[in-house]
């Protein structure tokens, strides 16, 4: 297989290049270790964080489903607490 298109394959058949793609997934990633984080302290102090794991389950959700079928994907570093 051709090096290149190890790169480029998968980004482009969800219409994004290779450094929107880098973006994207690296947002995402952030999002869900810091919503992880949130949530594990959440179950220590449950007073805490009371909504941020659901919240950010339906922000990725909404950015990756909804947005990316009308192809206008919003920012994805936006994070709620």
């Amino acid at each position: 297989m051709d090096p290149i298109k190890l790169f480029t394959e998968h980004p482009a058949s969800v219409g994004e290049s290779y450094g929107e793609h880098l973006a994207m997934a690296s947002g995402f990633g952030l999002r869900m270790i810091l919503g992880g984080c949130a949530c594990l302290i959440h179950g220590l102090l449950p007073f805490l964080f009371v909504k941020t794991g659901s919240a950010q389950v339906s922000a990725l959700h909404q950015t990756m489903v909804t947005h990316r079928q009308r192809g206008t994907m919003p920012a994805v570093l936006d994070f709620v607490i």
